[in-house]
C-alpha cells in the first residue's frame, strides 16, 4: 500500500510540475508536442489536438516535450517555426521554465491550506495568533543515535504521557517538565510511558550525562504540538506563511548540502530516494490525514527548490543557459547545450541510483 501511495504522490507532484510548464506554453503560443507522466519506454498515447499524452514504463517521473525546447531541432526554419519555444522572447521563455516550480509551490500551499482546514498538527509556539490549540500533546521529534531512548525503542513521533521513578510519578507533562524530571534522576531508572498509532506502550531508560553537555539526558528531542483547526479564508493566509517559511528551509537545507559536498563533509547516508521514501510515506498516512498533506507538501517544496538549482537537465540549468544568452546576445551552441543536458541527466540519475543503493542498504542492515 505504501508503495502504491508513493507512486500516486510522485505522479501527482510531477504532473502539477509539468502541467506548470504545459499551461504556460500553451497559454504563450507554444506549441507543446507530448505531455508525459513516467519515463520512456512507453506504454500508452493517446494524441488530442497537437499534443499527445502518454503514459511510460519508469514512474518516477515526467516530461512536457515542447516544440523548440532543444536546441537544433526543426523549429528552427520549420513551418511552426512562430511558435517555437526557441523563437519566443526570453522572458516568456523563462516564464515558461520557471512555471513547474511556481506551481509546486502553488501545490504545497493549497495541501497545507486543506491540511489547516481539517486540522493541522503544530507547534504550539507556532500556532497563529488567537487561535485555539486542540489536544495539544508532548511529541518526540528526534531521537539521537546510541542514546539512552534509542536503546529503549523510543521513536520520532511518540506522544510522551507520563514519567515514573522509584518514588516519584509526573503525569499532566510539559516540555520543561520533563527535561527537569529526567535531569534530577541521572543514573536512575525512569519509565516513559508514550502513545504510538493509536497504541499505549512504556519504555525504560537510564539518564546520563555528556549527551547535552553535564545535565542529565536521554538524548530526544521535543515539542508541544496539538492541533489547529481554520475556516478557508484563514487556513489559505495561515498556509501562504507556512509554505514560505518552509521553502526557505528547504532551500537553507540544500545550500548547507551543496556547501558541505563543496568541502567534502557531505554524507549521502543521510539523503533518502525513492525507496527510502515508501517508509516514510507510510508513517505519514499512518499519523493522520493532516500530516500526510504536509509530508506531500514539503516533498513538493523540495521538487520546486531542486529543479532551480543550475545544474544541466533541470529548469534551474536552463534558466541559467537562457541568462548566459541574455547577457551575451546570441545563443549558446546548440551541440554545447545539448551535452550539458544529457550529461547533467546522466550524473542525477547515477546520484539517484547512488541514494537508492543507500536506502536498500538501511533496509537490509536495518
Amino acid at each position: 500500500m505504501s508503495i502504491l501511495i508513493l507512486i500516486v504522490t510522485l505522479a501527482v507532484l510531477i504532473l502539477a510540475h509539468e502541467f506548470g510548464h504545459f499551461i504556460t506554453a500553451k497559454k504563450s503560443g507554444v506549441r507543446v508536442d507530448e505531455f508525459g507522466i513516467g519515463f520512456p519506454p512507453k506504454l500508452y498515447g493517446k494524441k488530442i489536438g497537437e499534443t499527445e499524452y502518454t503514459f511510460n514504463l519508469i514512474p518516477f517521473g515526467g516530461f512536457v516535450r515542447i516544440f523548440g525546447e532543444n536546441p537544433g531541432d526543426a523549429a528552427e526554419n520549420g513551418p511552426d517555426k512562430a511558435r517555437s519555444f526557441i523563437h519566443k522572447p526570453k522572458i516568456t521563455q523563462a516564464v515558461i521554465i520557471v512555471a513547474g516550480v511556481f506551481f509546486n509551490v502553488l501545490l504545497a500551499w493549497v495541501l497545507i491550506s486543506v491540511g489547516f482546514m481539517t486540522g493541522m498538527p503544530v507547534p504550539v509556539s507556532s500556532a497563529p495568533q488567537g487561535v485555539s490549540v486542540l489536544n495539544a500533546r508532548v511529541i518526540v521529534t528526534n531521537v539521537l543515535e546510541g542514546t539512552p531512548a534509542e536503546m529503549a525503542g523510543i521513536e520520532t513521533g511518540d506522544a510522551l504521557t507520563s514519567l515514573e521513578a522509584p518514588g516519584e510519578r509526573y503525569e499532566n507533562i510539559t516540555v520543561l517538565g520533563i527535561q527537569d524530571f529526567i535531569a534530577r534522576h541521572g543514573g536512575v531508572e525512569v519509565s516513559i510511558a508514550y502513545e504510538r498509532g493509536g497504541e499505549k506502550g512504556v519504555s525504560r531508560a537510564t539518564p546520563a550525562e555528556d549527551i547535552f553537555g553535564s545535565v542529565p539526558a536521554i538524548g530526544i528531542s521535543m515539542d508541544e504540538i496539538g492541533t489547529v483547526e481554520l475556516l478557508p479564508h484563514r487556513a489559505f493566509f495561515e498556509g501562504a506563511r507556512m509554505t514560505a517559511g518552509l521553502t526557505l528551509a528547504v532551500g537553507g537545507a540544500f545550500a548547507g548540502l551543496i556547501t558541505d559536498a563543496v568541502t567534502g563533509n557531505a554524507e549521502l547516508a543521510s539523503l533518502t530516494g525513492p525507496v527510502g521514501m515508501v517508509g516514510l510515506i507510510g508513517d505519514a498516512a499512518g499519523f493522520g490525514f493532516a500530516y500526510f498533506l504536509g509530508f506531500i507538501a514539503i516533498i513538493s517544496l523540495n521538487l520546486a527548490v531542486l529543479n532551480l538549482l543550475p545544474i544541466p537537465a533541470l529548469d534551474g540549468g536552463r534558466l541559467f543557459f537562457l541568462a548566459i544568452e541574455a547577457i551575451k546576445g546570441s545563443r549558446l551552441s546548440p551541440r554545447f547545450v545539448n551535452i550539458a543536458h544529457a550529461t547533467g541527466f546522466g550524473v542525477l540519475i547515477l546520484f539517484m541510483l547512488a541514494v537508492t543503493y543507500q536506502d536498500i542498504m538501511r533496509i537490509v542492515a536495518g
